[in-house]
């Protein structure tokens, strides 16, 4: 076996490229240096006249949350991914013999960004690179919710009772250690199938409830680039509908649309709708006990064909990043959330860029 020259890495890179890189067109499309500001802020590092090793790189340390969130990886395989790709090396910009952040400085990089509740000003500042590059919020807005999945608790019915009353169980509160790993936030909820049609056209009388653990993302899309553009996370058995008064709809849209099914269907959302500007494309919903009339099945079929486009982002975000929530608590659970809509607006962005030069 021959010794290893420089050279050879450099035309291994190469070879990268042409396979196709996507985190080298990532670092030639995004400019990572618009979070400097916010992420210095953020984390608050000392000037050094005490002394000590010197912190990593901020800008390098929010790429390697980047990295974390395309791969679905953990803090500890994120460490050795890194020490052991070539691309990944290339995209923070480390050499071979360069220090490598270890997992723990990995873990309190993102625990001073969750701490300081950052996400949201990175999101923003996201955003507003869009905006610049001509990726203004148009043709009205899409709203939906999914739902991701976090380690499930076992807890007896009395802690149960507790924790949805917002208090902290009796045993837990001399306990630390077991309080730590118990998540407080998450909560159960029932995820039905969605019983289809059978062949002669109706719908079973039964539908499977599925229980499921966790937390759930709420998103506003703009109809015209599919961009994120307002996100909110709570616990899985919020209601849908009630986030729409929650800052959830995107007042700077050049069109005043609002598509959304039957769960954003209620008095309060219409009239606040109204109030504020916005015109309701939300499904209506089938009448009790009565069938659905003609003219609001052809409404409901015309208005799904829009608003399905919101399912092609959390078909993205859990398919391509596996979208799942490792830690405890809802402010890291919307650390996580956020971090993975900022990594599905980027890859968007990469792929609306690439069309734009092969027109």
């Amino acid at each position: 076996m021959k010794q290893t020259g420089f050279f050879d890495v450099e035309e291994r890179l190469a070879h990268l490229s042409g396979l196709g890189d996507q985190l080298e067109a990532f670092s030639q499309t995004v400019d990572f240096e618009v979070f400097r500001p916010d992420l210095e802020k953020a984390v608050a590092y000392s000037d050094g006249s005490k002394g000590g090793r010197p912190p990593f790189d901020a800008v390098l340390m929010f790429k390697i949350l980047v990295i974390q969130t395309l791969n679905n990886l953990s803090d500890e395989r994120t460490e050795y991914l890194i020490n052991d790709r070539l691309s990944f090396m290339r995209f923070l910009g480390l050499g071979l013999s360069d220090r490598v952040p270890d997992a723990k400085t990995v873990w309190l990089f993102r625990e001073r960004l969750t701490q300081a509740c950052a996400i949201e000003r990175l999101f923003d500042r996201f955003d507003a690179t869009l905006r610049n590059a001509g990726y203004l919020p148009m043709s009205g807005q899409i709203l939906d919710a999914t739902l991701v999945a976090a380690p499930k608790q076992r807890n007896t019915n009395a802690e149960k009772t507790d924790l949805r009353a917002g208090r902290i169980p009796e045993d837990w509160q001399d306990k630390p250690a077991k309080l730590s790993h118990k998540d407080r936030h998450a909560r159960w909820t029932l995820k039905f199938t969605k019983a289809k049609r059978q062949d002669d056209g109706t719908i079973p009388a039964t539908d499977l409830a599925i229980p499921f653990f966790g937390y759930k993302s709420h998103v506003s899309i703009d109809r015209k680039f599919r961009f994120i553009r307002k996100w909110k996370t709570t616990d899985a058995a919020a209601s849908d509908g009630a986030r729409l008064r929650e800052g959830l709809l995107d007042k700077t849209n050049t069109a005043s649309s609002v598509w959304a099914d039957t769960a954003y269907r209620s008095k309060a959302n219409e009239d606040s709708m109204e109030k504020h500007g916005f015109v309701s494309k939300v499904h209506r919903k089938k009448p009790h006990f009565k069938p659905m009339p003609r003219h609001i099945q052809r409404s409901n079929a015309g208005k799904s064909v829009i608003r399905s486009r919101v399912e092609h982002v959390f078909a993205d975000q859990k398919s391509q990043t596996g979208l799942f929530i490792r830690t405890v608590g809802i402010t890291r659970a919307t650390m996580r959330i956020g971090l993975a809509n900022i990594v599905y607006n980027m890859r968007r962005f990469l792929f609306l860029e690439r069309l734009n030069a092969s027109a």
